[in-house]
C-alpha cells in the first residue's frame, strides 16, 4: 500500500475558550458535532467551549470530550469540503480517539462518553498535588531517561511520558521526583526544564488505576477494524483487531507517547504531506522539528482547510 498523506489529531493542551469559533461561523457541522456530544454527555459541552469558564474547560473530564469534539468537528468540515481521504491517521494521546472515530473504528458518541470517563478516571488516579509533569528541552532521549531513573527514589517515581520531538521530552510522575529530575536536567545542560500547569501526571505508572478502570469500560464499547490505518501511541504501529485496539488504548494511559517514532515511521513509509486536524498548531510544529522536509498544515480556519484540500487534490 502506498502512503503519501496523513491526518494528525491533537490532544489535551490545545484547548481554549472560543476554539473553532471561526469554523463554526462558516460550517454548521461544528455546532452539530458539539450538539451531538452534548446530548451524549448530558450537559452543554458546546456552551463551555464557546463561553467558558476557562477553569471548567480545563478540567480533565471536560477537556477530553471537548478536544475530541473539536477534532471531529474539524474532520467533518474537511470531509464536507471534499477533503481527500488520507492514507494514515494518528493522534497525540487523547487525539488517538479522534483518529479511531475518523477511521470509523469507534462511533463518535461512544468515544465521547469513553473519553469523559477516561478523564474522570485519570483525575481520580492521583490526589491533587501528588503528581506533576514537566517539559525537558535540549537533551536527548537517553539522557532524560537516565535522569528519570536516577530521580526515582524515596518511594517516588518519574519517567518519560511524551517523546514529542528530538530534544523535547515531557516527563511525569510524583511531584517530588519531577522536581528532582528538572534540577538534574538543568545541571546536565538542558536548555529548559519547565514544570507544566497540569494536575494529572499522564502516561506514567501513577495512571495504572485509571488504566484498570478504562479496561472495564472498554469491554462495553463496540470497536470495528479501522477503515484507515491508525498509528498508535504506545508502539507507533497500526492495529486492526478490536482486542488489539482495546489493549493499546489501555496501555496508552500509563505508557509514554512515542510521537517522534510515529512521525518517523510515517515518513519512512512515504508520508511527506500531513495536516493537523483540530485546534492549535502544536503537532504541525512538532512534525517539522522531527523532519524539516515534512509539510504539515494546521487546519484551524476555513481558508487553510480549503487551501490544503486544493494542494492535496493536485498531487
Amino acid at each position: 500500500m502506498s502512503f503519501e498523506t496523513a491526518i494528525l489529531f491533537p490532544g489535551q493542551g490545545s484547548q481554549s475558550v472560543g476554539m473553532l469559533d471561526e469554523l463554526a461561523s462558516r460550517h454548521i457541522a461544528v455546532d452539530d458535532t458539539f450538539d451531538e456530544a452534548s446530548e451524549a454527555l448530558g450537559y452543554n459541552l458546546g456552551e463551555i467551549v464557546r463561553s467558558g469558564p476557562e477553569e471548567r474547560l480545563n478540567s480533565t473530564a471536560v477537556t477530553q470530550p471537548a478536544m475530541l469534539a473539536a477534532d471531529i468537528a474539524t474532520w467533518r468540515v474537511w470531509q464536507g469540503l471534499g477533503g481527500p481521504r488520507p492514507d494514515a491517521l494518528a493522534g497525540h494521546s487523547l487525539g488517538e480517539y479522534a483518529a479511531l472515530v475518523a477511521a470509523e473504528s469507534i462511533a463518535f458518541t461512544d468515544a465521547i462518553r469513553l473519553v469523559a470517563e477516561r478523564g474522570r478516571l485519570m483525575q481520580e488516579a492521583t490526589p491533587d498535588g501528588t503528581g506533576a509533569m514537566a517539559a525537558i528541552l535540549g537533551l536527548d532521549d537517553a539522557a532524560v531517561e537516565r535522569i528519570c531513573d536516577e530521580s526515582s527514589h524515596r518511594g517516588q517515581v518519574v519517567s518519560c511520558a511524551n517523546f514529542n520531538s528530538p530534544g523535547q521530552i515531557v516527563i511525569a510522575g510524583h511531584a517530588g521526583g519531577v522536581e528532582r529530575a528538572c534540577e538534574a536536567a538543568k545541571a546536565a545542560g538542558a536548555r529548559r526544564a519547565i514544570v507544566l500547569p497540569v494536575s494529572v501526571p499522564s502516561h506514567c505508572r501513577l495512571m495504572s488505576p485509571a488504566a484498570e478502570g478504562l479496561a472495564a469500560r472498554l469491554t462495553d464499547v463496540p470497536i470495528d477494524p479501522p477503515r484507515i490505518p491508525v498509528f498508535h501511541n504506545v508502539d507507533a504501529r497500526p492495529h486492526d483487531g478490536p482486542e488489539d485496539i482495546r489493549a493499546v488504548l489501555i496501555a496508552q494511559v500509563r505508557e509514554p507517547v512515542l510521537w517522534t517514532a510515529t512521525i518517523q515511521l510515517l515518513v519512512s513509509m512515504g508520508v511527506m504531506r500531513m495536516a493537523e486536524c483540530g485546534p492549535g498548531k502544536v503537532l504541525a510544529g512538532l512534525s517539522r522539528r522531527i523532519n524539516r522536509d515534512v509539510s504539515c498544515a494546521a487546519l484551524t480556519d476555513d481558508e487553510t482547510i480549503r487551501n490544503t484540500i486544493s494542494e492535496w487534490s493536485k498531487q
